[in-house]
């Protein structure tokens, strides 16, 4: 009699076309939330992130950690606002959010990868001039948060021929002056400069909610301008995560997804099921 599982084989057949279908292609993750925080989600990231590399994709990861440098700041008695999704930053607040992005999770994301089996590259919007940053409109309150002016990909095309690369939300003017990078608007920049195929955002909740409160209000689909209609009445964290589903699109990108992170190997079953999950921004 034979061992082998049907529904093992069903998951393998769905998957094919989608392997096919992606390959070659390029994928821009935005990394951070509980995939982040919780370590048997780490492992899972970490895992599908090499899968996706084997099966012939060209994985990018851009990665925040907005909690762990929450949980710095705390410690050091510094005040943590955040305002319109967005943390207030002046330059204590940029030199911690560095040395935890760069110091710590940018190696940890690196040395997980690589001990899953592909090699990775950690990087910062400073390395190679990745990201060209200046002062948000709206400084006065948010203080040193920078937006992204330009990417020049000439640095993660290179790295991306033989590694993952892997990027920290963190940028320099011209003058050299260091700001505090939304991740999500680095990843949704990236994948328009990339042109990727998708740009997918891990974050805690389902996707996007039509009533924040509620899970089962889920939006799993729609087009760029309905993201763009509904922004102003976005709140929270959600605005830059479809601020940046927009740039991503309106820059060439074909998809965007905001997934719930929570769950182990969400990314594979957005990419390579029937099923998919959370909210996909079209053109």
């Amino acid at each position: 009699m034979s061992r082998i599982s049907g529904t093992n084989v069903d998951v393998l057949l769905e998957a094919l076309p989608y392997i096919r279908e992606f390959h070659g292609r390029t994928v821009v993750i935005k990394y951070g939330g509980a995939a982040m925080r919780d370590e048997d989600l780490r492992e899972a990231f970490a895992a599908d992130v090499v899968l996706l590399k084997y099966v012939g994709l060209n994985p990018v990861i851009v990665h925040g950690g907005g909690p762990e440098i929450t949980e710095y700041m705390q410690r050091l008695g510094m005040e943590v606002r955040f305002h319109e999704g967005l943390r207030v930053s002046d330059p204590e607040t940029v030199e911690v959010a560095k040395m935890v992005l760069l110091g710590k999770l940018n190696s940890d994301i690196v040395l997980r990868l690589n001990r899953h089996g592909q090699p990775a590259v950690g990087l910062s919007g400073e390395d190679g001039a990745l990201f060209e940053v200046g002062p948000v409109a709206n400084t006065a309150d948010v203080g040193m948060v920078g937006s992204i002016d330009r990417v020049d990909i000439d640095v993660l095309e290179h790295v991306a021929e033989d590694y993952i690369p892997v990027v920290a939300s963190a940028g320099a003017d011209r003058e050299g002056n260091s700001y505090n990078v939304n991740a999500d608007e680095a990843a949704g920049k990236v994948a328009a400069a990339l042109g990727a195929h998708k740009a997918i955002f891990l974050t805690d909740v389902a996707g996007w909610l039509a009533d924040a409160g509620d899970e089962s209000s889920l939006i799993s689909r729609a087009t760029v301008e309905e993201v763009e209609a509904a922004l102003a009445n976005v709140e929270g964290g959600m605005r830059p995560k479809l601020r940046a589903c927009v740039d991503a699109i309106r820059g060439g990108t074909q998809y965007a997804h905001i997934i719930d992170g929570r769950e182990s190997h969400s990314l594979l079953v957005e990419l390579f099921t029937d099923a998919g999950i959370g909210t996909m921004v079209t053109p």
